[in-house]
């Protein structure tokens, strides 16, 4: 946890914006694999982390009452039956007094506590949930229909929330900068080990291990493949192949549940073909005209769209796009291959508080998310903020079937070289992926630099 202050200072601004009413967070309870007693890994929601710092316990309530002053920690301390299976537990007590929260109630106390604020006419904010009993629990305590409850959300909670965790703090900063210095050493393990006759799921494994050897785990699943034109492609069971160009995607999250998001591509072998070299050289340009381009007051839509123009005229000059390239930006004939968003903002969720709506944490009511492909899956378009944290990752994917579905369709012929990109089929996909904080005057990568150049990765790989 951080200092008492912070979570203290952290809740008076919260009750600042929202002005009155009563604000409810429904911590995490276990979750079951396969069976009731076999659980998944234990998380905590963030904004209940970010306004308690109480982590590790399950099944608890938070809540804030404006009007009356009041700030209340539901729970109940494990019996010493079930103490048995954990071992000794703090009081809930202990954490309360770590927080600075002055009371706690038993679970069993807040349905009739939430029944009597509803009778007095009190609003009861809640942010939308995102998992089923959550929804079900909020259903049963508020008296809403189960299909309601996700419409009768707060939308002045989540605007409070998004406007106050968008901005991170000196000591979130160290924490990420933790983050990712722990998810560079992922990175510079795969490449490294990530040679042929390794399988996909071997480099997985070992990474993982390394992410809860930083002392936390997995900011999510790992990304580790040798068909990188799949966006979000898990490692499986597929042996490395002198040849392959590998795509790593991963991230480690600090014990405080921070998050780092960095990706790599490598050769397998000790160096990039030379194709393989001038596709990884475009991405680069792109990549690296984008983090010029940040700073407060820019929109990342604008940022996300320069690159997609830096890809395309890389594009073009090796044969794959044709004509005028900001007409074919515009029109989205990038997207066949850039199909994803530029990045998104990162903090204690990988991808930062999207359980509270894209709309609101990536856009504003004058901007809206598009519907269009590729630039529909942008989750950060609005203007840039100092204290904001985001990531950077520009990518070319050959994606086959994508390509035979729009030559079938004849889209875009006026802007891409179609009988060109037969040679690519077997491609793969390319990315490259950093992580910054948006400062005063431009940005400052997080984390210690990790070889990024081709001559950079084919040094390490020696």
């Amino acid at each position: 946890m951080f200092s008492k202050d912070t979570y203290v200072a952290r809740r008076r601004n919260l009750k600042n914006n929202v002005k009155q009413g009563v604000l409810l967070f429904p911590g995490n309870g276990e979750s079951s694999m396969n069976y009731k007693d076999n659980w998944y890994p234990f998380r905590q929601d963030s904004s209940f982390l970010y306004y308690t710092g109480i982590n590790n316990i399950a099944n608890i309530y938070f809540l804030i009452d404006i009007d009356n002053n009041r700030e209340i920690l539901f729970g109940d301390d494990p019996t010493p039956e079930e103490m048995v299976w954990t071992g000794a537990v703090e009081p809930l007590a202990v954490f309360a007094e770590k927080s600075g929260i002055s009371t706690v109630k038993s679970i069993r106390d807040l349905p009739s506590f939430l029944k009597d604020q509803k009778q007095k006419g009190r609003n009861v904010h809640y942010l939308p949930p995102y998992r089923s009993e959550i929804t079900v629990e909020l259903s049963t305590f508020l008296d809403i229909p189960v299909q309601e409850v996700h419409n009768k959300k707060s939308e002045t909670f989540i605007k409070a929330v998004v406007n106050q965790r968008s901005v991170k703090s000196s000591e979130e900063i160290k924490e990420l900068h933790k983050a990712v210095n722990i998810t560079a050493e992922m990175h510079k393990y795969a490449i490294i080990n990530a040679v042929p006759g390794k399988t996909e799921k071997e480099i997985a494994g070992d990474l993982q291990a390394i992410a809860i050897g930083g002392g936390g785990n997995i900011s999510f699943p790992i990304i580790l493949t040798k068909n990188g034109q799949y966006l979000h492609n898990h490692a499986t069971n597929a042996v490395i192949e002198e040849g392959d160009i590998i795509l790593c995607d991963c991230g480690a999250e600090t014990a405080m549940n921070y998050a780092g998001d960095m990706t790599r591509t490598f050769p397998a072998g000790r160096a990039f073909s030379p194709l393989q070299k001038e596709i990884y050289n475009i991405v680069l340009s792109a990549h690296n005209t984008a983090i010029e381009a940040l700073k407060p007051g820019v929109f990342f839509k604008d940022v996300h769209l320069l690159a997609s123009t830096k890809l395309a005229e890389g594009l073009k000059e090796i044969g794959l796009m044709k004509g005028d390239i900001k007409e074919a930006v515009a029109a989205g004939a990038h997207s066949l291959f850039f199909q994803c968003g530029l990045g998104h903002q990162m903090g204690m969720d990988v991808h930062d508080m999207e359980n509270l709506g894209e709309q609101y944490v990536g856009y504003t009511e004058d901007l809206k998310k598009s519907t269009e492909f590729g630039l529909k899956s942008l989750r950060l378009g609005k203007s840039l903020e100092s204290g904001y944290v985001l990531t950077v990752e520009p990518g070319l994917y050959f994606n086959p079937f994508l390509i035979d579905s729009w030559k079938e369709q004849n889209k875009y012929t006026d802007f891409v070289n179609y009988d060109e990109i037969e040679k690519f089929r077997d491609f793969g996909g390319i990315r490259v992926e950093e992580d910054f904080i948006i400062t005063e005057t431009g940005s400052q990568l997080l984390g210690d630099p990790l070889a990024k150049t081709p001559e950079d990765i084919e040094n390490l790989k020696h």
